[in-house]
């Protein structure tokens, strides 16, 4: 038996991949939501965006997610991901596409009508894609349930344990640090997105996700910080700031909520697995949680089949 610790998206990918590949796994998740950290992310599948900024092992690992989540949610969307500028911000076109690869240059408006006369030129990275986390967290959940997994919350009963509990490794984790991102959903018949836009921004970029029937994620801040408290005043008026800016009919929507959610992050922000005995850790996903999460599940599943066929049996 291997007891799997957390309810966000690390756990239940860990879990899922372990069932898939014949493990016994009981999932250890106190009450039935996921973390905040994971209800509230973009869900968004772009290795090759990510590669702005993050690392070379993001972009290259990260691309295995979209087949994985192709595969284990019905809220999977394959449309690729805008980026834009406004013309006063238009080097910033330039400098995203000397970062990054597998993207063309785009009028936006051929590729959402909604942006027609708004922006002039926008790069299409047509093979990236997103999901909806709510709903894909819960279709793990309930498949996880369906396959005989034992959901609970009490004390773990496995020989191995995957601890995929984020922030609450710390006491583990010594390095482990939290890094605060805030969101925005709005609602609105007046804009048409079917895709996720991305807007660029020397000070405060901001990416807007479609989730259907009218409803948008604007997110996402990235602050160093280990403050779990509300979104700030400041956090808000920048993601409304941005939307507007990407479209004006954002100024009549309706804000349907707002939150703020702490991401375990290790110093160089690419997340890992450490086994330390008979404890694996699979953490430090910084905001590349629904990216990596499946990428290092599949390595776990590596993982512990090399344990096993080296003597060390977790079932």
């Amino acid at each position: 038996m291997i007891s799997v610790l957390g309810s966000g998206v690390a756990g239940l990918c860990a879990a899922t991949a372990l069932t898939e590949a014949g493990h016994a796994v009981e999932l250890i998740a106190p009450g039935d939501a996921p973390a905040p950290a994971s209800r509230l992310a973009g869900g968004m599948l772009a290795p090759f965006c990510e590669g702005e900024a993050a690392p070379e092992t993001i972009v290259v690992q990260g691309q295995a997610a979209i087949g994985w989540w192709r595969e284990h949610t019905q809220s999977f969307v394959a449309r690729g991901t805008l980026v834009v500028a406004p013309p006063r911000d238009s080097a910033e076109i330039d400098r995203f596409a000397r970062a990054t690869r597998a993207h063309r240059l785009v009028v936006p408006g051929e590729i959402e009508p909604d942006l027609a006369g708004r922006f002039s030129r926008g790069l299409f990275f047509d093979t990236e894609a997103h999901v909806t986390p709510r709903r894909a967290l819960v279709e793990l959940r309930e498949g996880l349930i369906a396959r005989g997994v034992r959901v609970h919350g009490g004390a773990p009963s496995g020989r191995l344990t995957v601890d995929c509990r984020g922030l609450a490794s710390a006491d583990c984790l010594a390095d482990l640090r939290g890094v605060r991102g805030e969101m925005v959903e709005l609602f609105t018949r007046e804009v048409h997105l079917s895709r996720p836009v991305r807007l660029l921004h020397p000070r405060f970029p901001c990416y807007v996700v479609p989730r259907g029937e009218g409803l948008f994620m604007l997110g996402a801040t990235m602050v160093e910080t280990a403050d779990a408290g509300p979104i700030t005043a400041r956090a808000a008026m920048e993601l409304l700031s941005a939307a507007y800016t990407l479209h004006p009919a954002f100024a009549e929507a309706e804000i349907v909520a707002t939150g703020s959610g702490l991401r375990p992050s290790f110093p160089d922000n690419i997340p890992r697995l450490r086994r330390e005995g008979d404890r694996i850790h699979m953490n430090g996903m910084y905001r590349h949680g629904f990216l990596m999460a499946p990428v290092l599940a599949m390595e776990l599943v590596r993982m512990i089949g090399g344990m096993d066929a080296g003597g060390g049996d977790a079932d």
